[in-house]
């Protein structure tokens, strides 16, 4: 099999992390909890530190198991599993693995899993691979199990006041994804993807989730989130290498989300696409 060509495009550095710890089943995940039921065994893949996967695991119950896949090793791991020994969480396991390895890793046909879940993820991946991991992710579902993506999209963002600097931003973002190889805009290509996986189109049920940013609290963690990623996670690391921006223009991007976190009426949403697929 060919090496996998996935870039993670902001890296693990302390300002994606501060989002990816406020990310729960709830908040990232309610399109897949009807579907989640006692003693499910369910693989999540990208899992971080782990909040999601902790999350699903209380609702397996004792006797239903989860597994975090992870594909880089260090302090991110170590975060999950410290988080589930304070939560007293022990239905879980968190392993180092690529989504394009799963039928390697899971060879095991008793490992097969009730549900297959991905959040954030395929949107990194070399855009022309991803209805190959998509395959992988089928081939260790479970008859009658499911496949489950959510997936946000950049461009469909839209927020309040309008602000030349987050255009710019978004613009900038874009530019930097695909770079990396990656699709930004991958929300609104999830049933695309499904087709090319070999999903049968009317065994894919498509929705959309937003995440909403309004209050001065929230206002003021996202626009600092953001500031802080576009001046020292591996995005800008990534944009100045490759001459899609300069120091000065990082930086007035950071100050345009500082601006927009202080305007009283500052309103962002995310729209993210989800897409169940059930596997026959």
């Amino acid at each position: 099999m060919p090496e996998p060509t996935v870039i993670y495009t902001h890296g693990h550095h302390e300002s994606v992390l501060r989002s990816h710890t406020w990310r729960t089943a709830q908040n990232s995940a309610s399109y897949l909890l009807p579907h989640i039921k006692p003693n499910m065994h369910i693989l999540d893949i990208g899992c971080g530190p782990g909040t999601i996967t902790l999350d699903f695991a209380t609702l397996v119950g004792p006797n239903g198991h989860i597994t975090g896949l992870e594909p880089s090793p260090g302090a991110v791991l170590t975060q999950a599993r410290d988080t589930a020994q304070s939560r007293g969480i022990t239905n879980v396991e968190f392993k180092i693995g690529d989504i394009f390895e799963l039928q390697e890793i899971f060879r095991d046909a008793n490992r097969k899993f009730d549900i297959v879940h991905v959040h954030q993820v395929l949107q990194h991946i070399d855009r022309e691979r991803v209805s190959e991991a998509l395959m992988q992710m089928r081939a260790v579902t479970k008859p009658g199990g499911i496949v489950a993506v959510r997936e946000t999209d950049f461009a469909a963002m839209t927020w309040f006041p309008v602000s030349g600097g987050m255009t710019e931003w978004v613009d900038t973002y874009q530019v930097v994804a695909r770079a990396n190889g990656g699709e930004p805009n991958a929300g609104r290509r999830l049933v695309r993807w499904a087709l090319g996986a070999g999903f049968a189109r009317d065994k894919i049920t498509s929705s959309a989730g937003t995440w909403c940013f309004s209050t001065p609290e929230e206002r003021a963690w996202w626009s600092k989130l953001w500031a802080d990623r576009t001046v020292s996670s591996n995005f800008k690391t990534t944009a100045l290498k490759s001459g899609l921006a300069d120091e000065e223009k990082l930086s007035r991007i950071a100050e345009s989300w500082t601006e927009w976190g202080k305007s009283e009426d500052g309103w962002f949403a995310v729209l993210n696409g989800e897409i169940i697929c059930r596997v026959d």
